[in-house]
C-alpha cells in the first residue's frame, strides 16, 4: 500500500478524529477510521492502527476499544472536558455582561472544538440567548490581562475613567489620568471590577474594568498592601449594593419569614437570625454601605421589609420615599 503524502502526521490526524468523531455515544470501526485519514491523505493498515491506538493512551487519550460481533469498535472515553463542564463554560460566555457579542462567539467557537461533532452541536442548541445586553468595550479582556500582569508584577497602573451621557456616549469623569496600586480583580452583579488602592485618598476603591481605557503599568511599586490585607472581599461585596459606595453603618432589618432565603443569598449565612415580635417576623443587623441602591433593595420588597435602625438611617429612607411620592402625585 504506498504511503500518503501526510503520513508523518498520522498520529495527529488520528487524534484529531478520534477526539472529534467519537464520544461515549459515537464509536467507529477501523474501517471508517482507514477512510477518515485517506481525507488527510494518511494511508493505514489495521495492524498499524492498533499500535497507534496504544500510542494515542500513552499522550493520556482515553481511547476504548469495544468487540461488537466480529468487528472492533473505538471511541474516546474520558476527555479533558465533559459534555455538562463545556455547557457550563458556554453558558457562562454567553451570560456576562462585560465579554462582547463577538467574543463571546469567538470563545464559544474555540470551546465546541474541545467536543466531539455530536456534542458541538448540543452546545451550538445550548446558545439560545438572544437581545442580551453585552459589554461595548471590545479591548476588555486585554485590560484585564494588563491589570493581572501589574499585579504578577507588583506595579501600579494609570488609566482613563468613563462614563456614558445622555447623549449615549462615553465621556471621562474626571479630566485626569488614575493612578492606583491594583490588586484583585473581582465579579459581582455581572461586571469584572479592579479593587485598587488609591493613595489620593488612602483608601481601597473598586473601578468597572469595562469603563477603562488607555490602561498602562507603572514603573512604580504598588502601595496599600496593608489595607488591602484587612479587607474581606466577601464582606465588601455584600455591602456595596451594585458596587456603589456609600458609609458603612451597622442597619437593623425587620423581615417576613418568606425572606430568608433572601437575606441568606444577599448576607451571607453567617448573619444572626431572630425572632422579632411579629409574629412570623424575623429581624436581623447587618453592615451595609447607605446608598440609594441599598434603598431600592429594601423598598423593592414593600411590606415584607423595614428598616428598624439607626434613626438617621430610617429618616433617610422616609425622606427618600416622600422624594418618590412628590414625583407621582
Amino acid at each position: 500500500m504506498p504511503k500518503g503524502s501526510n503520513q508523518k502526521l498520522k498520529l495527529y490526524y488520528l487524534s484529531r478524529i478520534m477526539l472529534e468523531k467519537t464520544d461515549d455515544d459515537h464509536a467507529i470501526t477501523l474501517s471508517e477510521i482507514q477512510k477518515y485519514l485517506e481525507a488527510y491523505d494518511v494511508t493505514a493498515n489495521r495492524k498499524s492502527l492498533y499500535d497507534d491506538m496504544e500510542a494515542l493512551r500513552v499522550l493520556g487519550i482515553d481511547v476504548i476499544g469495544n468487540k461488537e460481533g466480529r468487528n472492533y469498535t473505538y471511541h474516546v472515553g474520558k476527555k479533558q472536558f465533559d459534555l455538562a463542564e463545556l455547557k457550563l463554560l458556554v453558558d457562562a460566555i454567553q451570560s456576562s455582561k462585560f465579554i462582547t457579542e463577538k467574543k463571546s462567539n469567538e470563545l464559544i467557537k474555540k470551546i465546541t472544538s474541545l467536543a466531539s461533532d455530536y456534542e458541538a452541536e448540543q452546545l451550538k442548541r445550548q446558545v439560545v440567548v438572544q437581545g442580551r445586553i453585552k459589554s461595548m468595550n471590545e479591548s476588555v479582556y486585554y485590560i484585564i490581562d494588563y491589570i493581572h500582569s501589574a499585579i504578577s508584577q507588583n506595579k501600579k497602573i494609570r488609566f482613563e475613567y468613563f462614563k456614558w451621557n445622555i447623549e449615549k456616549k462615553l465621556e471621562r469623569r474626571k479630566d485626569k489620568i488614575y493612578e492606583v496600586s491594583p490588586w484583585a480583580l473581582m465579579w459581582d452583579n455581572e461586571n469584572y471590577y479592579l479593587v485598587a488602592y488609591d493613595p489620593e485618598e488612602d483608601i481601597i476603591k473598586h473601578y468597572r474594568v469595562d469603563k477603562m481605557r488607555n490602561i498602562e503599568v507603572s514603573r512604580d511599586r504598588r502601595e496599600g498592601r496593608e489595607l488591602f490585607n484587612k479587607l474581606d472581599i466577601a464582606s465588601y461585596t455584600r455591602k456595596n449594593f451594585n458596587m456603589v459606595g456609600g458609609e458603612e453603618t451597622n442597619v437593623k432589618l425587620e423581615f417576613n419569614n418568606g425572606l430568608v432565603g433572601v437575606m441568606i443569598d444577599r448576607f451571607g449565612k453567617d448573619i444572626t437570625i431572630r425572632p422579632a415580635k411579629k409574629e412570623g417576623w424575623s429581624v436581623t443587623t447587618v453592615s451595609v454601605a447607605i446608598s440609594d441602591q441599598f434603598f431600592g433593595w429594601v423598598f423593592s420588597f414593600g411590606k415584607w421589609m423595614k428598616i428598624v435602625s439607626p434613626k438617621k438611617v430610617v429618616e433617610s429612607f422616609k425622606d427618600e420615599i416622600e422624594e418618590l411620592n412628590k414625583m407621582y402625585s
